[in-house]
């Protein structure tokens, strides 16, 4: 049977890698995301290369936009297999100074559209009854402290703890669905730029907050993820954890020093 994979935050760099890595192996694919031109630019891409695509506008901060993907996924391809929670933004400051349109914007779609993912389609793969996975993207920022971009490492350690519940709890019930959690390095993408998606409600009218991601031990943001990893490697990454059942996805394993690190200080 035809695997259908769902991707949020499909129209760039990470989803668009896993949009892609998912068609090479003849998957039908379902594209999610805020910017409605490179949307379409991606279904376009994919559709002239035989590609099965549905491509949705969706706001995964929004229960019922996520609820009606799931619905239109279900109504064109009958079952879903890949479920990939991958939308993100970033916004840093001192997390004191965030405003509560920072907070509301970035844990709406990093945390908030996990949840709603998960709502919304986990319900359905259950009555399914087929081998399915979910992939939630975190961050390296999901697993350490420290300070610096607090705002986004609180969106993201909740992406790993909600993911471990869910697996452990899915598992408890015997239920054919596997978790992973993705948690990349620096990776190509825009999410420097993530100011170009966030909503005109949700804006900082105080002072704007600047889109940069700290990086660890410091260091030139942009000029990290020029170096960084493609989306093309970490899509394959991705792929191969889902083939292999591997629940964490370090995509940078040079990061678990960090980790380790952040792990003895609590056990002392």
């Amino acid at each position: 049977m035809q695997k259908v994979a769902v991707i949020t935050g499909a129209a760039s760099g990470i989803g668009k890698g896993l949009a892609e890595r998912f068609a090479a192996e003849s998957m039908k694919v379902v594209l999610a995301d805020v910017e409605e031109e490179a949307l379409a630019e991606l279904e376009t891409d994919l559709k002239s290369k035989g590609t099965d695509i549905l491509a949705v506008k969706t706001d995964v901060s929004n229960a019922a936009e996520v609820e009606n993907l799931a619905v239109q996924t279900l109504d064109t391809f009958g079952a879903v297999h890949i479920l990939c929670n991958n939308a993100g933004v970033a916004c840093s400051r001192p997390i004191w100074e965030h405003t509560v349109a920072d907070w509301e914007w970035v844990l709406g779609v990093n945390l908030w559209g996990v949840i709603h993912g998960i709502r919304a389609f986990v319900p359905r793969m259950l009555t399914q009854g087929d081998a399915c996975h979910i992939v939630n993207t975190a961050s390296i920022l999901g697993l350490i402290g420290g300070g610096g971009t607090g705002i986004y490492k609180v969106s993201k350690h909740g992406v790993v703890v909600l993911s471990e519940v869910l697996a452990d709890e899915l598992a408890q019930k015997g239920a054919n669905i596997q978790v992973h959690v993705l948690c990349p390095g620096w990776v190509r993408t825009g999410i420097l730029d993530s100011d170009r998606n966030r909503p005109d409600t949700l804006q900082n009218r105080e002072t704007q907050a600047s889109s940069r991601i700290q990086t660890i031990g410091g260091g030139n943001a942009r000029a990290e993820m020029k170096a960084g990893m493609s989306p093309t490697e970490v899509a394959e990454q991705v792929y191969n954890a889902i083939q292999n059942g591997t629940f964490y996805i370090h995509t940078h394993p040079e990061h678990k020093a960090a980790i380790r690190e952040r792990m003895e200080r609590i056990l002392e």
